[in-house]
């Protein structure tokens, strides 16, 4: 996952995030794709299964005709009511045994939500903005979900993922070890909070130098310590995203 000043410049540290499951994956965007975009995938030389976007101009659309005749193109039209202008629909739905549930879909912070330095070290305005995008990307994760991120100039980006595991330690060790040295200096978003300090202190290990999740466990005090020992910084939200 990333984010840059155009879709074009966003797609080369997306795949970096995590080259070996980008291949045979699928494109998301949130801007119609044209020349530019095209040139940097074919930059790439990725094999994609599928790419979803608002649209498609003519040029892009002869692209992908010419050169990814097998890629599926997916027009979402004209953004409405989501957030980044993406139509959303409001409700999801689970299958149950015996019936359907629908809930409400996940949209985000609420609006008035504030977030909260709880370390003794404060944010550096580049660990802001990681820490912004990471808990971003985070609520698209299956949980437990980790996600590892950077940032700088008008680019942020995942480098390592950890989702869909029962431990949330072990999404910590698994958004580690995909980032590898990029682990240091990154910032951690946690989609829920951390029931014990040992996710975070496996993130300290790897040189992660911040971290936001929601808060609100009966151990945040130790969490809280296991930071100012570690000298990273801890935002708690007060928001919890749980995407299953």
């Amino acid at each position: 996952m990333a984010q840059a000043e155009s879709i074009a410049a966003a797609l080369p540290a997306a795949i970096a995030s995590d080259p070996v499951s980008a291949f045979g994956g699928v494109i998301a965007a949130n801007r119609p794709v044209g020349a530019a975009f095209v040139a940097a995938l074919a930059a790439a030389g990725l094999f994609v299964e599928a790419v979803i976007a608002p649209g498609f101009d003519d040029e892009a659309l002869t692209w992908f005709a010419a050169h990814k005749k097998n890629c599926r193109l997916l027009a979402t039209g004209a953004a409405t009511n989501g957030p980044g202008g993406v139509a959303v629909a409001r409700l999801e739905w689970r299958a149950v045994r015996g019936g359907l549930l629908a809930q409400t879909r996940d949209l985000g912070d609420p609006p008035d939500g504030v977030w909260r330095v709880v370390s003794r070290r404060a944010p550096a305005a580049e660990e802001v903005a990681a820490l912004r995008f990471a808990w971003l990307a985070g609520q698209h994760v299956k949980s437990n979900a980790i996600v590892l991120a950077r940032a700088g100039g008008a680019t942020a980006a995942t480098v390592g993922i950890g989702g869909g595991l029962p431990s949330r330690v072990d999404a910590v060790r698994l958004a580690v070890a995909k980032a590898g040295a990029r682990a240091r200096g990154a910032a951690l978003a946690s989609d829920a909070f951390f029931p014990f300090a040992d996710g975070l202190e496996v993130a300290g290990a790897a040189g992660v130098t911040a971290a936001v999740e929601p808060g609100g466990s009966v151990r945040d005090d130790e969490v809280i310590a296991a930071a100012d020992r570690l000298g990273m910084v801890l935002v708690f939200t007060g928001a919890r995203h749980f995407r299953h």
